[in-house]
């Protein structure tokens, strides 16, 4: 028998992300499971937004003002779109986005992985990846993707 206690549900609070939250929730009450919500602030991202000519990112992590930022934000998503359905744990995390939910996963002891996926495709898919597809190769734990429903698929 499977056993689920805690499912991990990693939030960019994209339209795109969204779309897992269902699955994550279904999954956390059907099982009885503890829901852990995260959001990770990309430090990459952090620096080459500063970027100007000539100048080379530095490895200085994001302010405290933009994790107070990330933390406020993630809650009242938290509080809006769960609620109380499922004991629920909130976490704002800072790295590299599938670098830091693998890690949450594996140190919280984390039996499945719920994350939506971006369907990037082309040029950006080729340069940055997907945060989804590295936690699916990485978790230590099952990974459900899912994609937004409302999102086509086309064959190439």
């Amino acid at each position: 028998m499977i056993n689920i206690c805690k499912v991990l549900y990693p939030t960019d609070f994209s339209e795109l992300s969204e779309a897992a939250l269902n699955y994550a929730l279904h999954f956390a009450r059907d099982y009885e499971a503890t829901l852990h919500v995260i959001h990770v602030v990309d430090e990459a991202y952090q620096y080459w937004m500063n970027m100007v000519p000539n100048t080379m990112p530095v490895g200085v992590p994001p302010s405290q003002d933009v994790m107070k930022g990330a933390d406020e934000t993630l809650r009242k998503f938290v509080d809006q779109r769960v609620g109380g359905q499922v004991p629920t744990v909130v976490q704002v995390l800072a790295g590299r986005p599938w670098i830091e939910i693998v890690r949450y996963a594996d140190s919280q002891g984390v039996d499945l992985v719920v994350i939506g996926t971006h369907g990037r495709g082309g040029l950006t898919h080729m340069l940055l990846g997907s945060v989804a597809e590295k936690v699916v190769r990485k978790a230590p734990c099952p990974v459900l993707t899912v994609h937004h429903p409302e999102r086509e698929f086309i064959l190439p």
